[in-house]
């Protein structure tokens, strides 16, 4: 196969599908990896795909970028410092003694690290935290039931229509944020979030600024029903406004690279 029906093959792939991985290009184009990297680079140089880590996602539409729902041993890799700058602050608001949910997904895990040897009960159905926690946590652990979803990576019972336990603060993040709320691409995921948020008395959404330009399809939770919000210091003057439009309370992790909105908001200028 030529590099231009190469690469003809994965912008349609890209067409069909938000990622393809590294692997699956080299299992469908039979070139060796470092062939389908390369190709990777042209595209991603050429504006028609935006290389992550492990594979390709879809290019940006103008104005708005493609969510990409990676998997989470891939999207772990993904804005580490802003990720770990997030749970450092999230951390801070957890109570010694009090019971707290956290959800799925990269940021989330890094809360979960930061809690792990705490006096708290945690309740999760994140099959990566729930492993973490088990193996080198010394707090009480309560895993959700139902199915095993390998992606996202939760155990979930689609068909259950009540909890029996209550928790002070639900931990959560997001594939993307907009004036309509969190928003998420796997139904699954949807109805979680909204099903533990009505379970604790306190939303806490924990999501880097880059998830500030991704469009999934669906609301999983209006920010009506958010209490705060922590985002890094990448956040932009816009959506720094538009959070304060909707009335949520922001809370800005620094990692060193702050925008005029992030330093704003830090000073009570916003």
């Amino acid at each position: 196969m030529s590099d231009l029906s190469r690469h003809k093959a994965i912008v349609s792939l890209l067409d069909e599908q938000a990622f393809v991985s590294v692997n699956d290009l080299v299992s469908i184009t039979g070139v060796s990896p470092a062939t389908v990297r390369r190709d990777i680079d042209k595209l991603a140089e050429a504006g028609l795909g935006q290389k992550v880590h492990g594979g390709i996602a879809a290019s940006a539409t103008p104005g708005q970028r493609r969510a990409v729902n990676l998997p989470f041993f891939q999207n772990r890799d993904i804005a580490v410092a802003q990720k770990r700058a997030i749970a450092d602050k999230a951390s801070e608001m957890v109570r010694d003694g009090s019971s707290i949910i956290v959800h799925a997904g990269s940021t989330c895990f890094h809360l979960g690290s930061r809690i792990a040897t705490r006096n708290l009960r945690v309740f999760t159905n994140s099959i990566p935290l729930a492993g973490y926690l088990a193996e080198h946590g010394t707090c009480q652990l309560t895993v959700g039931a139902g199915d095993l979803h390998r992606e996202p990576g939760i155990l979930y019972d689609p068909a259950r229509s009540s909890y029996d336990f209550f928790a002070d603060q639900f931990f959560v993040g997001a594939l993307g944020i907009s004036a309509a709320g969190l928003l998420e691409s796997h139904p699954l995921l949807v109805r979680l979030c909204n099903d533990m948020s009505r379970q604790a008395n306190e939303t806490i959404v924990m999501v880097d600024s880059r998830k500030f330009a991704e469009r999934p399809p669906t609301v999983a939770l209006p920010l009506s029903r958010v209490h705060r919000l922590i985002t890094d210091d990448g956040l932009s003057e816009t959506d720094a406004r538009m959070l304060e439009d909707e009335g949520v309370d922001v809370v800005i992790a620094r990692t060193g690279a702050q925008t005029g909105a992030g330093r704003a908001m830090e000073g009570g200028l916003l």
